[in-house]
């Protein structure tokens, strides 16, 4: 393995690849660090502008990326973005499942539509994905898929969301069924579990609502003072730990999960 570019000339498909606000999201941190380390990206998102937006960085450091935009609740979307990698590249390598909605309200103030929508993006968009990928890998006798889960697939963090809860729940469950099916043909899958992060997310999802009335500031105040280590993760922390589970460096690690969360869950026994 070259040290250097861990992820030489291996092509990854970020799914939600494009920041919901200003800054550095997870999935646009992986896909540029994906490119760093070697890897041609297919960034995708469901708005298309910040998928370029992520090209457009990769680009600007000489990687090699296309955009393209796809509903990941839209099973031709998907089937198209996987026919279109192939059209680029060839081969796919790694399929990084990096789509969430987080909805406040428990199981009373929840709508139900809001409950299906969560289903739909969190989990469902993911099963769609593999439907069509994973025929490529196991024909390739090899790949890599990684999925954005939380701490939240296994605690409570204080925040009344219950469709989060269960579809991070659940999308760990179908990372790990997943690794056991396609273990002995060469494929690998794991599942990221981000802590308390500081992502664009957080400030646009009815957290702030949640924390501090409104207040994003104070809101990042009370969810930094929650970390062991005084401050939350970032994107980096995410892409990083993708970059390594995605490599060679990893091919023993599977049917897992890896926690990103500066050792809060030990607060949550």
């Amino acid at each position: 393995m070259n040290s250097g570019k861990p992820l030489l000339n291996r092509v990854a498909i970020v799914i939600g690849a494009g920041s919901s606000g200003a800054g550095w999201g997870n999935g646009k941190a992986c896909a540029v660090s994906f490119a760093r380390a070697g890897a041609k990206v297919m960034a995708v998102d469901v708005n298309v502008a910040a998928a370029e937006e992520t090209i457009a960085l990769i680009r600007a450091e000489n990687g090699l990326a296309e955009a393209a935009r796809a509903d990941v609740s839209c099973s031709e979307d998907l089937k198209k973005v996987v026919e279109t990698t192939l059209s680029y590249y060839g081969r796919i390598d790694i399929l990084h499942y990096n789509v969430g909605i987080a909805v406040v309200g428990g199981c009373v103030e929840l709508t139900e539509e809001d409950w299906n929508r969560a289903h739909r993006v969190n989990v469902t968009g993911c099963f769609l994905a593999c439907k069509y990928v994973l025929p490529v890998m196991e024909k390739q006798g090899s790949g890599v898929l990684l999925t954005t889960g939380s701490i939240a697939a296994s605690r409570w963090t204080g925040v009344d969301y219950i469709s989060y809860y269960a579809t991070k729940a659940a999308l760990v469950q179908f990372t790990r069924a997943v690794a056991m099916r396609y273990a002995s043909k060469g494929l690998r899958a794991v599942s990221l579990l981000p802590g308390l992060m500081n992502t664009p997310m957080i400030h646009g999802s009815g957290l702030p609502d949640s924390y501090a009335h409104g207040d994003v500031e104070k809101m990042v105040a009370v969810r930094d003072a929650q970390c062991p280590t005084g401050k939350m993760g970032d994107a980096w922390d995410v892409a990083n730990a993708a970059v390594f589970l995605a490599s060679d460096a990893a091919k023993y690690i599977t049917a897992t999960e890896l926690v990103i969360d500066g050792g809060i869950t030990a607060k949550f026994i």
